[in-house]
């Protein structure tokens, strides 16, 4: 299963939150599915401890939480979440630090 990843502006429309600078938060390239159910997202880099969540991103929406881990302010290396099935549609991975949104990251997953 190969994983890429798009810059879509629906991406950026689908979150209320303010964006801060993405000199700061950022998702590095999504490599691989590590197993059927574990999303491989690879270093994410955090102004302060925060989350990263991981939403079915069907037809362009945000829809339900599949899975979510903590990342550490600086960068973090190898992160990984876990989610309850292999996702056979795109998913949305969002950098949440201090409750807002700071970055987020489309997934197209091609099965």
């Amino acid at each position: 299963m190969s994983i890429k990843i798009l810059t879509a502006a629906a991406a950026l429309a689908a979150s209320t939150a303010t964006i801060a600078s993405a000199d700061v938060n950022y998702f590095s390239v999504v490599t691989d599915l590590d197993s059927a159910n574990t999303l491989e997202l690879g270093t994410v880099r955090a102004e302060a401890d925060g989350t990263v969540e991981v939403y079915d991103f069907r037809a362009g929406e945000q829809r339900d939480l599949l899975g979510s881990t903590e990342v550490f302010a600086g960068a973090n290396r190898d992160v990984r979440v876990e989610v309850p099935v292999a996702p056979m549609f795109d998913v949305l991975a969002v950098l949440k630090v201090n409750g807002e949104v700071v970055d987020m990251q489309v997934i197209d997953i091609n099965s």
